[in-house]
């Protein structure tokens, strides 16, 4: 048997993890020769390998000498109940153990066993945190990628959902799946996304919005272009649309795109409800979520700059509201609005059973204490409110941080330059709306460019029975049929 270099495998392994404390070393004598089983007990599944692996090897110490056949059992894949495969580079074995492997050497052999018996710690399947339901099913991914694909396979018992391995990260070596529908999906985006993942060179990820972030180099849109969720039903749901996803380990979210700002305005229980509920609430959902940019920058520049187009009642109660405030509308909004981000932000890293309470409490108080003192208006503090209540509304968070974000853009446009201002920062964002893409799908697709026949899952949402085909701006066009047309 030949050596690698001038030193064995195994003195080599031993070299690498020297500092590493916590591997163990088990020497197990066979017929003369040793066995030497290298592995971390942390994250090994020490019950399968003491009685798939110790124990064979010490029952085959404790028989008949056969070492031929011993390593001619080995080579064939039969000396084990469990399967295992060989590895011949000293730091490729390293690698599989410290990522949970058991790795065999045997003396004399320039390669090593290794078995994929990996434990790690994980907590159970709950309900979803971020996108509650009434309605449909309560599961969400958790942190373990295996976990979240067998969920997703429960989902979708087709041999044509497939899946994608990727390895990201020079020390976190993270394990990464792009999942998709075969056949459904645009081979172009496939192609797209697989080369970015593939051309993803980083120290480590830590969070699929890190994985986002590198695929969406040289793109500064603040609007997202992948929808985040943590539901594996929304996962199903878009990879029969012809999405494709990414789950990765150590994330209980995952990334879909090809996406649109109207699915982005969708959630997955407006399917789950009948279809006159259902689109009631998307045309709510759509309403306030204009509001929630809209409001506060409509309201400075009608009281600063247009006051003659209020009714003169609603005008004497603003203006006897305002009559002592010290400070500008502008100034007065901006004051509220950055007092309302700091209620919420603190609500979000204050422990839960006491977070909420909080929040309201703590917007309750300060609104009336500010009005009191005469710092700001009672119509101002409705405002927002009303404006804060409303943002609330938009399904996913990535959508409403940049409405949160423009929001303050559009106040300020409002507070300086009237309704003009409004005007022209929001066709700005409009302009900007209508020429991005997301992975070569128009972002207002199907207002622009229009497609009437994906309107009748946008703003309302018809039947399921009308719905006979699947979204043009997914869907590879080869496969666009979703159901028999009545």
């Amino acid at each position: 048997m030949k050596r690698v270099a001038d030193k064995s495998i195994l003195e080599l392994m031993k070299e690498l993890l020297a500092e590493c404390s916590d591997a163990v070393y088990q020497s197990i004598n066979v017929y003369g020769h040793a066995c030497m089983l290298i592995y971390m007990p942390s994250i090994v599944d020490t019950l399968s390998l003491q009685e798939f692996v110790s124990t064979p090897l010490k029952s085959e110490a404790n028989s008949e000498p056969d070492w031929p056949g011993f390593l001619e059992r080995l080579d064939h894949g039969s000396a084990f109940a469990v399967p295992y495969i060989k590895a011949y580079q000293a730091d490729r074995a390293v690698e599989l153990v410290v990522s949970g492997n058991a790795v065999l050497s045997v003396d004399g052999l320039p390669y090593v066993y290794y078995f994929e018996i990996t434990h790690y710690q994980k907590r159970t399947v709950s309900e979803s945190q971020n996108e509650l339901v009434v309605i449909g099913p309560q599961e969400a991914f958790i942190e373990d990628v295996q976990t979240n694909l067998s969920l997703l396979r429960h989902k979708i018992k087709h041999a044509d959902l497939k899946t994608k391995h990727f390895s990201i990260g020079k020390y976190t070596k993270t394990d990464v799946y792009l999942v998709y529908i075969e056949g459904l999906c645009k081979p172009e985006i496939l192609t797209e996304f697989t080369e970015k993942l593939e051309n993803i060179t980083i120290d480590g990820v830590l969070g699929i919005s890190i994985i986002a972030e590198q695929i969406k180099k040289g793109q500064y849109s603040p609007f997202p272009i992948f929808q985040y969720t943590e539901r594996p039903d929304s996962v199903a749901a878009s990879l029969m649309e012809g999405r494709v996803g990414v789950l990765q380990d150590g994330t209980p979210s995952a990334l879909l795109t090809p996406v649109t700002f109207f699915s982005l305005l969708q959630s997955s229980e407006d399917y789950y409800q009948s279809f006159y509920a259902g689109s009631w609430i998307r045309l709510v959902r759509f309403f306030f979520s204009v509001v929630s940019m809209l409001l506060p920058s409509l309201y400075v520049a009608i009281t600063t700059f247009h006051s003659q187009i209020i009714p003169s009642d609603l005008l004497l109660t603003i203006a006897a509201a305002r009559e002592n405030i010290p400070f500008s509308a502008l100034m007065e909004a901006l004051i509220m609005e950055l007092t309302f981000e700091a209620l919420r932000e603190a609500g979000t890293r204050i422990p839960k059973p006491v977070g909420q309470t909080v929040s309201i409490i703590g917007g309750i108080v300060i609104g009336q204490a500010a009005v009191q003192a005469g710092i700001v208006s009672a119509p101002m503090v409705i405002v927002v409110s009303i404006t804060g209540i409303a943002s609330y509304i938009i399904p996913h968070l990535e959508l409403g941080l940049t409405f949160r974000l423009l929001r303050f853009v559009l106040l300020v446009f409002g507070g300086t330059m009237g309704l003009l201002g409004v005007f022209v920062a929001a066709f700005v964002i409009y302009a900007h709306l209508a020429n991005l893409k997301s992975f070569g799908t128009p972002y207002l697709q199907p207002v622009a460019p229009l497609v009437f026949q994906d309107w009748k899952d946008t703003i309302l949402r018809v039947p399921s029975s009308f719905m006979t085909k699947r979204s043009t701006s997914f869907t590879n066009s080869k496969n666009e049929k979703r159901q028999k047309q009545k």
